[in-house]
């Protein structure tokens, strides 16, 4: 494998980027390692069933960003927000329960499954033919054939989040019709399952003009329980509407309506009943002003998502490794963990992995030195390098070691994670300047275009470690396009161990192979894991089916008022 994945990204109370983490057993509910007994739950959504939701109403949903790109599959729209919106809107071929556990999802596709392992793996997808696009054209083998050929890789006038999986591919063809697809892999791809989520129409991915630029701030075409109702660019809200062509159940909600304020003003909305739905992230005085709101409850699970800062390795100031190394061991991640989820009945437990949870099969603790606190051995490993005290900043061939911590605006726990930082890395004689840049440009303006030296956010995780993964830490030869590696840093022996993962059908042999990828990555200090985070989602009390998912795939048609 030779690729670029994100993770899909959102500002919930902390920014996230979507794509990272879980993978089948995750998430089961257990405690976190650590010896921390409260119990952690898979999910948390009041589930009920559908004849206990009252039919029609209005959904108010808060999001923390207005997504401009709605091709997810595009580097720019890789965002958790636009994920958790176009879920309602779009197909993809599978869904996962609260265990992570995969299966085909019936709305779209009937059957999926390897159908053969030698010479070569196949899989043969049959596709329910009542689906269709909200143009009237039916779902067929040729929107995977098209949607293959955009994300393989080869032509770079795409601009995809990622290649994996696609990028192994030798061919899709069509089978005993137009609702068979017929998938031949050159080479073994364990995590199949992820592949063609979200789908999107073959004329979308039929060139780069359309692939880069017909989902620009519009939803053309959706196949999914509700349909694009409208943008409103003044009052930041994007309205969904049911689709009563959908030939699945009927959606129990009229409309959804997403409202994009900054986070530190969701929480004043929610309070104030403008709201029903708001993702409260790790922020203890918004976890108790929603735990406080009349006729609300938070809502909390393990979710597949961990906080983390990235180091940016193409940055002037931390180019070298010996110095992102001695900047990481002069930060006390115990204690930033402790600041960020005090007061949220969370274990504070650090993550010592870069792609398995602490509740997750196949996590074990490969930080090994590099993952404590070491202020005396960062303050040699910045000697050795050249960077020598001159007063409290140190400075090299008359530069200061002052680096930039960019945040996004109103998310006061980024903004504390920054301060903690900064006095700490002041005591190694590092300068810490934080900037606080709009939410809205957070990771268009800043994050993807490596416009900054540390930044903190969340990467949100999907069932499959690696191939969701992959991307972050996939290296760039070429030192150019580093698409989704937001940390710029690699190496040819870190993509080695991940494609022997992702390369596995064996599930114990690619727990292995990822964790010897992970052994890899932390003396590179591109990713650094500080906790798992748990999954805090305000809701108004008579909602089911919404809340912390963890692993769950939200069926949309079932969200709802109960009777």
């Amino acid at each position: 494998m030779k690729a670029s994945r994100l993770v899909a990204v959102t500002v919930a109370g902390s920014l996230l980027l979507a794509g990272c983490g879980g993978g089948p057993g995750s998430g089961t509910g257990g405690p976190a390692s650590g010896g921390d007994e409260r119990t952690i739950r898979a999910f948390d959504i009041n589930p009920q069933p559908r004849d206990k939701i009252k039919d029609g109403g209005t959904l108010r949903w808060g999001i923390n960003e207005f997504p401009a790109q709605w091709n997810r599959n595009h580097v720019d729209g890789n965002l958790a927000m636009a994920a958790v919106i176009s879920n309602a809107l779009l197909p993809g071929p599978f869904v996962s329960n609260e265990k992570a556990e995969i299966s085909a999802d019936q709305n779209y596709v009937l059957d999926a499954k390897v159908t053969a392992q030698r010479p070569k793996q196949v899989v043969t997808y049959t596709l329910n033919p009542k689906a269709r696009w909200s143009d009237g054209k039916p779902i067929t083998w040729a929107d995977y054939r098209a949607q293959w050929e955009a994300l393989s890789g080869r032509d770079p006038a795409f601009r995809i989040v990622s290649s994996t999986g696609y990028q192994d591919i030798e061919k899709v063809a069509r089978g005993k019709d137009d609702h068979q697809v017929v998938v031949t892999f050159g080479k073994p791809f364990g995590d199949w399952q992820s592949l063609f989520g979200p789908l999107l129409p073959a004329a979308t991915n039929g060139s780069a003009e359309a692939f880069n630029n017909a989902w620009l701030n519009q939803i053309p075409v959706t196949a999914g329980p509700f349909k694009f109702g409208g943008f409103d660019q003044t009052a930041k809200t994007i309205t969904l509407v049911r689709d009563d062509k959908w030939w699945g159940a009927r959606a129990k909600l009229d409309k959804i309506i997403f409202r994009a304020s900054e986070q530190d003003s969701l929480i004043g909305a929610f309070s104030n009943g403008e709201l029903d739905v708001i993702d409260v992230g790790p922020s203890a005085p918004d976890y108790a002003r929603a735990k406080a709101t009349s006729g609300a409850q938070v809502r909390q699970a393990a979710g597949p998502d961990f906080r983390h800062f990235t180091f940016n390795g193409s940055s002037e100031l931390l180019k070298e490794r010996a110095v992102r190394q001695a900047v990481q061991l002069g930060i006390n991640r115990q204690a930033i963990a402790q600041s960020d989820l005090q007061g949220l009945d969370w274990p504070t437990t650090l993550l010592n992995n870069h792609f398995f949870m602490n509740t997750q099969e196949g996590y074990q603790d490969n930080a090994g030195e590099l993952g404590t606190y070491q202020p005396e051995k960062a303050k040699q490993l910045l000697d050795a390098a050249g960077w020598k005290l001159n007063g409290a900043v140190r400075q090299k061939n008359g530069k200061p070691l002052d680096l930039r911590f960019v945040v996004p605006s109103g998310v006061q726990l980024s903004k504390s994670e920054g301060e903690l930082a900064q006095s700490m890395l002041a005591q190694i004689g590092v300068k810490l300047t934080l900037q606080p840049v709009p939410s809205d440009d957070f990771f268009t303006k800043y994050v993807i275009p490596g416009n900054f030296d540390i930044t903190p956010f969340a990467y949100i995780g999907t069932p499959f470690p690696i191939s969701s993964s992959y991307g972050i830490y996939a290296d760039a030869p070429s030192g150019e396009n580093w698409n989704a590696n937001f940390g710029r840093t690699g190496s040819a022996a870190i993509d080695e161990a991940m494609s022997r993962a992702g390369q596995s059908l064996d599930p114990d042999r690619a727990r292995t192979e990822t964790n010897a990828a992970d052994r890899l990555l932390w003396p590179e200090v591109n990713v650094l894991p500080l906790y798992q985070r748990p999954q805090n989602v305000a809701v108004r009390q008579a909602l089911a089916n919404v809340g912390a998912r963890g692993f769950y795939a939200l069926r949309y048609e079932d969200i709802g008022f109960m009777r």
